[in-house]
């Protein structure tokens, strides 16, 4: 398989988590994969890895809706700065062991804060997301994934 998926289905059922894994073909584009997984856009766990704009670090994984665009700002003033930006696709590997696009709404590395839109855990009893790898996904119980990733809840979506 892939490290992250193990290391992802390791913790949930060590946690007992309510999840299923849906194998699918490769796809990272949050409209076109939440069509396949059969589930809402607004489900999706759109996860992306910023740092404060020109700046190397402080790292936030932002999580929001798949139907909802980020706001940099919010994440800059999160991370204590202006305006954030996304890191390149060789930092967010190095960071998370993932390519962009596959990576899961989980921090394992603490040099990275976890900040999810409460928009995520509201709409929807489930959340879905890519686990590690394009063409895996989870679809997790939105109240077990509070409990296990503790995310902080703070609105980071375009108004």
């Amino acid at each position: 398989m892939h490290p992250m998926f193990d290391r992802l289905v390791a913790l949930l059922d060590a946690r007992s988590a309510s999840y299923r894994v849906l194998m699918h073909d490769a796809e990272g584009q949050s409209a076109r994969v939440a069509e396949i997984r059969g589930t809402e856009p607004g489900q999706g766990a759109k996860a992306m890895l910023c740092s404060i704009k020109g700046q190397a670090g402080p790292y936030a994984l932002v999580i929001l809706p798949g139907d909802q665009k980020l706001d940099m700002k919010k994440v800059g003033a999160a991370l204590g700065g202006k305006k954030a930006e996304l890191v390149k696709a060789e930092t967010a590997m190095e960071l998370t062991g993932c390519r962009i696009g596959a990576i899961p709404p989980f921090v394992f590395d603490e040099r990275i804060q976890l900040i999810v839109d409460p928009a995520l855990t509201t709409r929807y009893a489930e959340i879905a997301f890519n686990a590690g790898r394009l063409d895996a996904s989870m679809v997790l119980d939105t109240k077990d994934y509070l409990a296990i990733a503790m995310p902080r809840l703070l609105d980071i979506s375009q108004t």
